[in-house]
């Protein structure tokens, strides 16, 4: 289970869906000695989605602030209030569906499709970095998509790829890495101190 001893500043915790990766999260969160920010990925863009935010901001206490930022992590981090002791990123997945829908086209070259991937590449360096410069603890939310089948499309394999490596960029470094099961925590890379 989460102790204090055990996290670090940049924890993530990735998992299935409905693992539980969100609720253990907030767990977190609610344990902390002060109030909790939460960036809100998602782009609300139909009825599932707005039923989806509903009842993540029903679980939420109403003193928790949120940030909703689809695209820039960085610049998500430098609206988060002063007093915040925890950040929740819900989630790095949909931030990814969001940089992708951003650029990718059925045409693309794989050149153009490595340059879309360097640039979100240097986007999490950048947001690794800030939230290792910020006083609080920044607790990432990400799926873990490799454990299924092999998408039948393009875009669903260029997907997949890209979110693992993004994972393995941010689990890099992260201080503490946590895979969610049945809504239980595991500790994949436990905390070193620093």
């Amino acid at each position: 289970m989460f102790t204090e001893n055990n996290l670090g500043k940049l924890v993530l915790i990735t998992g299935g869906a409905r693992s539980g990766k969100s609720s253990l999260a907030e767990q977190l969160a609610r344990s902390a000695a002060g109030p909790a920010t939460y960036i809100a990925t998602a782009a609300v863009l139909d009825e599932e989605m707005v039923l989806r935010v509903k009842l993540h901001q029903k679980r939420r206490p109403q003193e928790w602030s949120t940030v909703e930022e689809t695209l820039d992590l960085v610049g998500a981090l430098a609206k988060v209030p002063e007093n915040t002791a925890t950040v929740i990123v819900d989630c790095l997945t949909i931030w990814l569906t969001n940089q992708l829908a951003e650029y990718y086209h059925e045409d693309m070259s794989e050149n153009e499709i490595m340059a879309v991937e360097k640039k979100i590449q240097d986007h999490l360096a950048h947001f690794c970095a800030a939230a290792a410069a910020k006083p609080y603890r920044t607790v990432v939310v990400t799926n873990e998509v490799g454990c299924g089948v092999v998408p039948a499309y393009p875009l669903g394999r260029v997907f997949r790829d890209m979110a693992g490596r993004a994972n393995q960029q941010v689990a890099r470094a992260a201080d503490s890495v946590w895979l969610a099961v049945c809504g239980y925590p595991l500790c994949v890379k436990p905390y070193q101190g620093r």
